[in-house]
C-alpha cells in the first residue's frame, strides 16, 4: 500500500577516513529506523584517502524518532572519525544579501527567488549604500544600509551581526559587496560566506582583475564563487565558469561578459549551498551531483 503522508526530507553530509563498511553502516542504520533513501552520492580522494557522502532521504515513515536517529548517528560517526552534518529539509535557509553599488548580481538573484528558482528565503539585503533601495523596494526586502569605512568598520560589522542575528540568518552572499570583511566576521560565520570573484580563481586577485585580464591580452575570462576566508580571494571554490575573449575586446567589453558569468556562478554556488550539496574540506570542495 503507498503511504499518503508527506515527505520529510533530510539530508545527511558526511566526510571521513576512507575505509570498508561506511556506505554499509550508513544504509543500515537509516533503514533500520524506517528512513527512506531518495538518492545518495558518494567520492574518495585517493590521495587524502578521505571518503565523503551525501544521502537525501524520506523521514516521515521513521519507526522511532529523530532523536534517536541521530544518537545512532553520532554513534556510527564515532566509530568510523566521522564529521557530518544531518539537515532537515522543513525549514528554508535564510540567506541575507549584502550588495554595494553594482545590481546585476543583486538583480539575478531575486528574480531567480521570486521565480521559484532558489528554495530559500531572503529577509534582509545589506549595503554600505543606498544606492540598491529600490531593487529591495521592488521585492518588498527589507534594505539596511550600514556605513563601513576603514574608521567604521568595527562598529559596522557590530551592526551587520546584529542584522543576521535579528533574522535568524544561514548564509551571507556577497552579491559584489565592495568591501573586506574583517577576519574576525569571517571566523564567525566559517563556511557561511558565499563570494563573486570577477576572474577565474587564482589568476588576477584582488581588484580590477578585468583591467589585469585586458593587461595580459588574455583569451578566457572567468568568474569564481567561493566561500570568504580571512585571506583575501583564497577561500574554498564552489563554481567557476568562462567565456572567450580577444584582441578585439576592450576593457568594457571584458566587463559585459564578466558580469553574465558572475551572475550564473553566483546562481549555481548559492543554489548547491542552500540544497546541501557542498562540502568543505581543507581548502577544497565536494560539490555534489
Amino acid at each position: 500500500m503507498t503511504s499518503t503522508r508527506a515527505p520529510e526530507l533530510a539530508t545527511l553530509l558526511v566526510s571521513c577516513p576512507d575505509r570498508r563498511g561506511i556506505v554499509a553502516a550508513l544504509a543500515q542504520l537509516l533503514y533500520g529506523h524506517g528512513a527512506n533513501i531518495l538518492d545518495s552520492d558518494q567520492h574518495t580522494d585517493p590521495i587524502e584517502q578521505q571518503f565523503f557522502q551525501r544521502i537525501r532521504f524520506d523521514l516521515s515513515e521513521l519507526i522511532t524518532d529523530r532523536g534517536t536517529l541521530e544518537r545512532a548517528l553520532a554513534e556510527v560517526a564515532e566509530r568510523f572519525q566521522m564529521n557530518y552534518r544531518l539537515l532537515y529539509a522543513a525549514r528554508p535557509k535564510r540567506v541575507a544579501l549584502f550588495v554595494s553599488k553594482y545590481e546585476h548580481c543583486l538583480y539575478d538573484l531575486l528574480l531567480r527567488h521570486r521565480a521559484g528558482e532558489l528554495s530559500c528565503e531572503i529577509p534582509v539585503i545589506v549595503s554600505n549604500h543606498p544606492d540598491l533601495e529600490r531593487a529591495a523596494r521592488e521585492f518588498g526586502i527589507p534594505f539596511v544600509v550600514v556605513e563601513n569605512t576603514a574608521a567604521t568598520r568595527a562598529a559596522a560589522e557590530s551592526r551587520e551581526h546584529a542584522l543576521l542575528k535579528e533574522h535568524d540568518v544561514d548564509v551571507v552572499v556577497l552579491a559584489r559587496y565592495m568591501q573586506v570583511l574583517s577576519a574576525d566576521f569571517i571566523s564567525r560565520w566559517e563556511g557561511r560566506i558565499i563570494n563573486i570573484h570577477h576572474s577565474f580563481l587564482p589568476a588576477f586577485v584582488g581588484g580590477r582583475p578585468y583591467h589585469q585580464a585586458y593587461e595580459r591580452g588574455v583569451k578566457l575570462i572567468g568568474a569564481t564563487a567561493h566561500y570568504a576566508t580571512a585571506v583575501l580571494d583564497e577561500g574554498p571554490i564552489i563554481e567557476q565558469d568562462v567565456v572567450r575573449a580577444s584582441h578585439r575586446d576592450s576593457v568594457e567589453d571584458l566587463v559585459r561578459k564578466g558580469r553574465d558569468l558572475e551572475k550564473f556562478v553566483l546562481a549555481r554556488a548559492l543554489r548547491w549551498h542552500i540544497n546541501d550539496r557542498v562540502l568543505i574540506y581543507g581548502n577544497k570542495t565536494v560539490v555534489f551531483d
